[in-house]
This record gives C-alpha cells, sequence and structure tokens, in this order.
C-alpha cells in the first residue's frame, strides 16, 4: 500500500483508538493469529478468552481486525455468522451491565467545588470540573482545548471544539457555557485562572508541577480523570466508580433530573443519538414521576 495511502487510513482513526487497535492487533498476533484471519481463528480466539477478557474489550478486538481487513481490501471475517454467534453465545453467558462511570450530579459536584482551597492548582481544577461538567465534555476533549477555543460572548462564552470522538473529520462543534445564576459559575472561574495563569495562548488546562510552576504541556485525558477522583475523595465522597466521563455523564444526568429535554442535552454533549444519552436520561428520571413516590 502507498505510503500516503497507509498514513491516510491511519488518520481516519483518533489517536486513543489507534493506540488501542495497535494493542489489540498485537495481542491476536502474539497468540498465534495472523492477518488475514480465518473465521475460525477468531471465534476460537474469542472463546480462548472468555475467561480473561471483558465482552468489551473482545468488541474492541473484533473491531481492530475489522479494521485492518477492511482497510486492506480483503474480507472481512468478523462478519461472518460463526464469528457473530461466537460473540453473541459469550455475552449471553457472561453479559451484564456494562460497567459506565458514575455521574456526578450537581449536588455532588458543589460539595466537591466547596472542598476545594485557594491555591493555584485549586484554581485550575475548579475551572477544569466546571468547565467539563457544563459543556458535557469527554476529558479528551476537555484536554485538548486550547485558549483560542474560548469566545467571550455577553451570555457567556462559546467554546469551539474542533474535534471530537464523534466529528473526526473536524467540522467542529460550538457549545455554549452560560453564566451561572449560584456561587459556582463556570464562566468565572475559567477567568480566574487564566488571570491568574496568565496564559493567553496554547493549552487552556495545563500541568503544575510541585514548586506550583505551570507547565507549558496540556494535561492527557488520564490526568483528568485522576483530579476528578482525587477532588471527589477530598470532599468526603466514596471515588469508587468515578472518573473523567463523571463530568459529562453528571451533566446528561442532573439536565435529565431537571425535565430538560433529550435534544437539548444531546446539543450540549454532542452524542450522536438519543440511543447513546438514553441511559443518562433513565437514570436521571428514576424518581420523576415515580409511581411510589406518587402514593407513599
Amino acid at each position: 500500500m502507498p505510503e500516503l495511502v497507509t498514513e491516510y487510513v491511519r488518520e481516519s482513526l483518533a489517536q486513543n483508538t489507534r493506540i488501542a487497535y495497535v494493542n489489540d492487533l498485537a495481542h491476536f498476533q502474539r497468540w498465534g493469529g495472523r492477518i488475514p484471519a480465518a473465521p475460525e481463528t477468531i471465534a476460537s480466539y474469542l472463546v480462548m478468552h472468555a475467561d480473561v477478557l471483558s465482552i468489551a474489550t473482545l468488541t474492541r478486538r473484533l473491531a481492530a481486525l475489522a479494521k485492518v481487513h477492511r482497510s486492506r481490501g480483503i474480507t472481512n471475517p468478523t462478519s461472518t455468522e460463526l464469528v457473530k454467534s461466537a460473540l453473541r453465545g459469550l455475552k449471553r453467558i457472561k453479559g451484564g451491565p456494562q460497567r459506565q462511570a458514575k455521574p456526578l450530579i450537581k449536588e455532588d459536584l458543589f460539595e466537591m467545588l466547596e472542598a476545594t482551597g485557594d491555591r493555584l492548582k485549586d484554581d485550575r481544577d475548579r475551572a477544569l470540573i466546571l468547565i467539563g461538567f457544563a459543556g458535557g465534555f469527554r476529558r479528551s476533549e476537555l484536554a485538548g482545548l486550547v485558549y483560542n477555543d474560548v469566545e467571550r460572548v455577553r451570555q457567556g462564552i462559546v467554546i469551539t471544539l474542533c474535534r471530537s470522538k464523534t466529528d473526526q473529520n473536524g467540522a467542529g462543534r460550538k457549545i455554549g457555557v452560560p453564566y451561572a445564576r449560584g456561587r459556582w459559575c463556570p464562566v468565572a472561574s475559567l477567568e480566574q485562572w487564566l488571570n491568574r495563569s496568565g496564559i493567553t495562548e496554547g493549552a487552556l488546562f495545563r500541568t503544575i508541577n510541585r514548586h506550583h510552576r505551570i507547565g507549558l504541556k496540556p494535561l492527557s485525558g488520564e490526568a483528568v480523570c485522576q483530579i476528578v477522583k482525587e477532588r471527589v475523595r477530598s470532599a468526603g465522597i466514596d471515588p469508587a466508580g468515578y472518573s473523567g466521563h463523571s463530568l459529562r455523564a453528571g451533566l446528561a444526568t442532573s439536565a435529565a433530573q431537571a425535565g430538560v429535554s433529550s435534544w437539548k442535552i444531546r446539543q450540549q454533549t454532542g452524542h450522536a443519538s438519543d440511543a447513546m444519552l438514553a441511559r443518562y436520561i433513565r437514570d436521571g428520571e428514576l424518581f420523576l414521576n415515580n409511581a411510589a413516590g406518587a402514593i407513599l
């Protein structure tokens, strides 16, 4: 395959997805698999790893195998009935509710923010958490924001998300973050962080070393996850189940509890469909017009 074509195929995937696929294919090949792979080989691979890998991981392994076959113009063996049946069987035997990040709902968010101090790191983390929540951002999107992505407007700020998981072509998406009525305003918190840090270009949220010096490099997605966990723990809340995705999940769940329509939530979070958003709305509406609550 020509080098330029290979480069374009590689760029068709997000970096994190590309890294995951490379690791998935390496694992398949270390086990003894080869490309092109026969459906029988892939089905055997699934069955042999059923007790050591999650359904989600096995499903991603199939996606990696499908991608490499299609990119080479080879018939995709993962779409055969044999492989599909093997995966369905594993799901029936091993299947259970998919683990998802615990949503950081509004009340817990405010409790967490109350526990912050006045250090430089506190300013950064407050801005990070409030912008992440208000914008419904994925942790990678939040970590990738730069100064020029932010536009000040009368109602608050508009953040242009140049690229995301569901926008790999870079069409861009604008998210409005309004001024808040209460104490914890995402716009004011971001301004405080920018004023104190002196950031006027480049990465919006950056590393801070133990000497309180701000680095040039942006935070990683994993660092966003660790900040959320640390702040939850500092507020006396059990951090189990919380992650960088908890901010996005928290906005969707809190908005559903407040009666916001699904399409308005999607407009903020960028979910591709109501089906992708359904689990947050379902959880958020458990106690809205609850049948038991109406009679007890």
